[in-house]
């Protein structure tokens, strides 16, 4: 009898088969195909009302080609006929022809990549996740002048098969898993809330044993109802890992995806390679073969294999993030950067794990040098407008003559992301990655991400308050 793995490498020879089957003979620059199976589970609490509690299972693929600068795109549930499904997604391409290919070349790769889950959260019961979160909801809805509550829980385990007409062929499996829990604390008319937001790639006890946490959080968002507004202002403002890393990914990240650079005279004429943006101590990364991490893969969506890219190095943009098609079109190398949230869609630019380098200052030695200014942690909302940013802190203190004094209530920093980098005059020597939440662009949301920082300080930073 053929044990397990043997079983494997039979059922993906003959899947390659007949994939690579369906995509001879057509008259196409390039084409792929992608099959998908899933299965989700997902927990949704308001206040006191389990919202929506179930399990999803579903499967389906999708065909890419490419003829003349022209894309065809065709999703589908059943994988029948799939011969007649590429000779649709050509066809399509064909009729939106308009100039020469420009797709950067990827050596060919066979491959199965498998998840391994630590504690694997689609083998929990859902009672028990049902049992963990119904815990955590009672300690924030006990809590004294606590209005209410919103808890958004969902673990899943994603696999595709991939195959083009390069002959590679990847069939690449990945867990997820992620919660966030709010407490809204209201006074009359005064609301405040704080949160926690959290995820893994693998690992269902990241989320337990949270009790203490959690009751924090409710606990604080309560006090915050009774603290002082900062006095709006230029300040100098030291970020956490938490808040420093969102700022990596909305404001600086999503303006390094080559798509948005490619399709915007003003982001290019800004986004130039070589220019200074920070002092040498600023490198900021992005990469899915950072491993371990929720935007970590061995292959992006079009198989090719993932990497660790310096966007910013000692202070000068060096690279940026790449599909095969955007980084032809820039002449540049691709980046491992191709991702769709599913079947439905075509991949796209997107992020993974993007990150400031830690450098060498202590949190101690950053906060002692600082006169009066803002300790700003974690996040719960914000909005980019291509160089222009506004990101609302959950927690503050005012720092004094070099120590933390009061809590404030929540700050919004708001400024120019190239002016901000440039600012930047200390880096701490403790990074924190930030698993938490997941990256919407397009109608493709939530995509696993991650993002995070040392502690960063921050001269003439733009505060609002009263």
């Amino acid at each position: 009898m053929k044990d397990y793995n043997d079983t494997l490498i039979s059922f993906a020879i003959a899947m390659q088969d007949q994939l690579f089957e369906a995509i001879k003979g057509h008259n196409a620059d390039y084409v792929e195909i992608h099959l998908e199976q899933s299965q989700a589970t997902v927990l949704v609490y308001r206040g006191k009302r389990l919202e929506e509690v179930g399990r999803t299972a579903g499967s389906g693929g999708n065909v890419r080609a490419l003829v003349k600068g022209g894309w065809g795109f065709v999703s589908f549930n059943s994988v029948n006929g799939l011969q007649e499904k590429v000779e649709a997604a050509v066809l399509q391409a064909r009729l939106a022809s308009k100039e020469q290919s420009r797709f950067a070349p990827v050596t060919p790769v066979v491959d199965v990549v498998r998840a391994q889950g630590e504690r694997d959260p689609t083998k929990i019961p859902l009672a028990v996740k049902k049992q963990l979160l119904d815990e955590y909801n009672n300690i924030v809805l006990s809590t004294p002048k606590i209005q209410t509550s919103t808890i958004n829980y969902h673990d899943g385990r994603r696999k595709v098969i991939f195959a083009n007409s390069e002959g590679t062929y990847i069939e690449q499996e990945k867990i997820d898993l992620g919660l966030r829990l709010t407490a809204v604390a209201r006074d009359d008319s005064d609301v405040q809330q704080r949160s926690l937001s959290i995820g893994s790639s693998n690992d269902f006890s990241t989320i337990e044993n949270l009790q203490k946490t959690v009751r924090e959080i409710a606990n604080q968002a309560v006090r915050l109802l009774s603290v002082p507004q900062v006095k709006g202002g230029e300040y100098t403002v030291i970020l956490d890992p938490v808040l420093a890393g969102v700022f990596a990914h909305e404001a600086f990240g999503h303006l390094s995806e080559a798509d948005f650079v490619y399709e915007n005279k003003q982001l290019r004429e800004i986004m130039v390679l070589g220019r200074r943006f920070g002092g040498k101590q600023l490198n900021i990364v992005d990469g899915a073969a950072v491993p371990g991490l929720r935007g970590s893969y061995k292959y992006d969506d079009e198989g090719t294999p993932a990497t660790k890219t310096y966007l910013i190095r000692e202070g000068i943009l060096e690279a940026r993030l790449h599909s095969r098609e955007t980084a032809a079109k820039m002449g540049e190398k691709p980046t491992g950067n191709a991702r769709a949230v599913n079947y439905f869609f075509p991949p796209i630019v997107r992020m993974t794990n993007t990150f400031i380098e830690p450098g060498s200052a202590s949190f101690e030695e950053m906060i002692s040098e600082v006169k009066e200014g803002i300790y700003a942690k974690d996040w719960y909302g914000g909005t980019t407008s291509l160089e222009m940013f506004t990101f609302s802190a959950g927690e503050a203190y005012m720092i004094r003559e070099g120590k933390l004094a009061e809590l404030l209530r929540p700050v919004v920093l708001t400024g120019n992301v190239f002016v901000t980098l440039n600012n930047i005059d200390a880096i701490g020597n403790d990074l924190q990655m930030n698993e938490g939440g997941g990256c919407g662009k397009g109608e493709q949301i939530p995509l696993p991400v991650s993002n995070g920082s040392p502690h960063i300080r921050i001269r003439h930073c733009l505060v609002g308050g009263k």
